[in-house]
């Protein structure tokens, strides 16, 4: 994964970033040496959204057919995801 220095990022700017996205999809900008923030384009992320998503739906559909849900009114449910 390519990485680029906070001072990399303030002097180049944006341009610093897009020239790095080319070839990966992912770039890390490092502070005083150790790794801290990733970014990527916003495509990439749309589509690890996507898979976040599609992964919280297959763990929804397996906890229904394991029968690890509850049937109750809002007033119920509120109160026992409050408590």
């Amino acid at each position: 994964m390519n990485t680029i220095t906070a001072n990399q990022l303030k002097t180049k700017g944006i341009s610093a970033i897009e020239r790095n996205l080319v070839d990966e999809h992912e770039l890390i900008i490092t502070v005083r040496g150790k790794e801290k923030f990733v970014v990527m384009d916003m495509q990439h992320y749309n589509y690890l959204r996507e898979c976040e998503l599609e992964t919280a739906l297959h763990e929804s559909r397996a906890e229904y057919k394991s029968g690890k849900f509850v049937t109750e009114s809002v007033e119920k449910h509120i109160k026992r995801v409050t408590e």
